[in-house]
């Protein structure tokens, strides 16, 4: 049986960030077909046992029901919360203070999604322009979120992302997703946000948690309901 590198990081109980770097470091066996990786189930649970590692295949269980509405971007982001002040003089540095602020999150989870963050950061810039930056993993975490969340983050002081404009980056949104097809629905709408220069100027007033939901339901309303 073939598991995929997701599959494999759960039955060996370890983050999607340390599999992925045990690959790049040829610590682990693993097949590439194309852009993809694929391990034999019975080999790695060899390997596991000779590395005095636990191997348990997780019972899959029914999916939850799709509630047929899409996520609220209001909601996706009261859920993931907003601070001000993120410090870091680097991308790597605010992505690990931004991080560390998502309460939801387990210490693994944490240490996974700065990885990842930063291997995304590294592919090719979220800087979208503006002083804007959208960081988010390819793929949803290995330990799964019960709901999708933004989490929207005003730095203490602006940061080179390497934006597609060179602007130096004040405001980040990491938006973290159940599945794919709610990231696109979320990265969708808050994009249609972003792009508007009315709604770019409010986010320049660094507005207090209040001003800024309440911007956000406005904006839904007027343009999704």
């Amino acid at each position: 049986m073939k598991l995929t590198t997701q599959e494999a990081a759960q039955c060996l109980d370890i983050p999607m960030g340390t599999i992925e770097r045990w690959i790049r470091q040829g610590r682990i066996p693993v097949q590439k077909s194309g852009e993809d990786y694929t391990f034999r189930q019975s080999v790695l649970k060899q390997w596991a046992e000779a590395h005095s590692l636990s191997f348990s295949v997780p019972k899959k269980v029914p999916k939850p029901r799709q509630n047929s509405r899409p996520a609220s971007l209001l909601s996706t982001m009261e859920r993931g919360g907003m601070f001000h002040d993120v410090a870091g003089d680097n991308v790597e540095d605010v992505l690990r203070s931004a991080v560390g602020r998502i309460s939801f999150l387990s210490r693994d989870a944490e240490e996974e999604l700065h990885e990842r963050l930063l291997e995304r950061e590294q592919l090719i810039s979220t800087g979208i322009g503006r002083g804007i930056a959208v960081p988010h993993p390819r793929t949803p975490l290995s330990e799964g979120i019960e709901q999708s969340a933004i989490v929207t983050c005003f730095l203490e002081k602006p940061v080179d992302f390497r934006a597609v404009d060179d602007r130096p980056v004040f405001v980040m949104f990491i938006l973290l997703s159940t599945s794919t097809k709610t990231h696109l629905h979320l990265l969708s709408r808050l994009s249609f946000c972003l792009r508007d220069k009315a709604f770019v100027a409010f986010l320049k007033t660094s507005p207090n948690t209040d001003e800024f939901f309440l911007k956000i339901a406005d904006f839904e309303k007027k343009n999704f309901d």
